[in-house]
């Protein structure tokens, strides 16, 4: 499960925010982007030590000074559920149920007997010296 999946279904669930510093956060997730920056709203903010507490109607955090983030078990739920439905979808795609890409094979598909556009691929030079480009080894027998 990644961090950044789960803040994404957490919007508009409650959290509590603790930062490297101490202090505490305790809101409703708004929004966050992928450097895990979070908006809040309904903020109650708690002092390092506890006993000093602020109400604000929204703040910003950057994701840089989060200590840890703790957030209900429904939401967790609801995560995992997405994640099985996911592996669930691809494993049919990968078993042919969900379109034509699982039959082309390398990077170009597959050809057939032919190279590119239905030419038959150029023959190979042999022998020697012939086709050799290094000026320096034109003289050499």
């Amino acid at each position: 499960m990644l961090p950044l999946s789960l803040l994404r279904t957490a919007q508009n669930h409650p959290m509590l925010v603790e930062l490297k510093n101490g202090e505490t956060y305790n809101g409703h997730l708004v929004s966050c982007d992928n450097w895990m920056n979070i908006n809040l709203r309904e903020v109650i903010c708690t002092s390092r030590d506890g006993d000093k507490f602020w109400r604000m109607p929204e703040c910003y955090i950057r994701g840089s000074t989060i200590k840890y983030l703790r957030i209900p078990d429904e939401v967790i739920d609801m995560v995992k559920e997405e994640t099985q439905v996911k592996s669930r979808s691809r494993s049919e795609v990968s078993k042919g149920r969900g379109g034509g890409q699982n039959m082309r094979t390398g990077r170009g598909g597959n050809r057939g007997a032919f190279g590119n556009r239905g030419r038959p691929a150029p023959l190979a030079r042999g022998g020697g010296n012939q086709g050799n480009r290094n000026p320096q080894n034109k003289n050499k027998k």
